[in-house]
């Protein structure tokens, strides 16, 4: 029996994909991005709690009829694709059900290795739509950011492209990290090569999450950073093409 390790539920999101979503946040993430609001999320090993596939949809089923046309399921994180057998399982089972599958991933576990390549070609075989991360384009301040490098991120982008498989595409802007016309130039002009863009959205920055951060003792570099102004955001959605 194959089970997730669950974060939490939220049974009415509407920014997580079309319409009303069932939103599914899995434990567990390898990437530590400075602007993280869910740093509860990131032990994989531990919190949370083991649910199957069948536990989760029959919970679902509940709000489907306030789901309406577009609506369906949302995996989130924490980092979804590090919980590949579950996501498999789960998403098989949802579209046997006639339910809409979306996964929001920031793309860190992606490689065309085996056995994660095989896996993550099925998954996308259920999968209608991912939500994904543009942290930064470019290489060195994307690992001063996340942690991790973004080759291997950028060619899953790249994969999504060529198997034509929709993707929102969403941008932190983060007053001093993401926020150089320079840098959102560059990452539009990345946008530009795919596609399979049917959304750009920029996310202002905000640190909501910070108590997190400090119930587990984790220092923040990003304390005194306040939120981008209204204007900055206008300009980053201008250069991003975003709405």
């Amino acid at each position: 029996m194959i089970q997730g390790r669950i974060h939490s539920i939220e049974t009415f999101g509407s920014v997580d994909g079309p319409g009303t979503r069932f939103i599914i946040f899995l434990q567990g993430c390898a990437m530590r991005c400075l602007y993280c609001h869910n740093v509860d999320t990131w032990n994989g090993q531990r919190g949370g709690e083991l649910r199957t596939a069948d536990e989760l949809l029959d919970q679902a089923e509940r709000y489907r009829p306030y789901w309406g046309d577009e609506g369906g399921i949302t995996v989130s994180g924490g980092e979804p694709l590090l919980q590949m057998d579950f996501l498999l399982d789960l998403f098989r089972k949802a579209k046997a059900r006639g339910m809409h599958t979306c996964i929001d991933t920031a793309g860190q576990p992606f490689t065309r290795r085996e056995p994660f390549f095989s896996k993550f070609q099925a998954l996308m075989g259920v999968t209608d739509l991912l939500l994904v991360d543009i942290k930064h384009i470019d290489a060195d301040a994307h690992q001063k950011l996340t942690g991790c490098p973004n080759d291997n991120i950028q060619d899953m982008f790249r994969y999504l492209s060529a198997i034509h498989k929709p993707i929102w595409v969403r941008q932190v802007l983060v007053p001093g990290w993401t926020d150089a016309p320079d840098s959102l130039r560059r990452t539009r002009s990345f946008l530009d090569t795919l596609t399979n863009v049917e959304r750009v959205e920029v996310l202002p920055y905000h640190n909501m999450g910070l108590y997190k951060w400090d119930e587990l003792g984790i220092p923040n570099q990003l304390r005194d950073v306040q939120p981008p102004s209204e204007e900055d955001v206008q300009q980053a959605r201008a250069i991003l093409g975003a709405v």
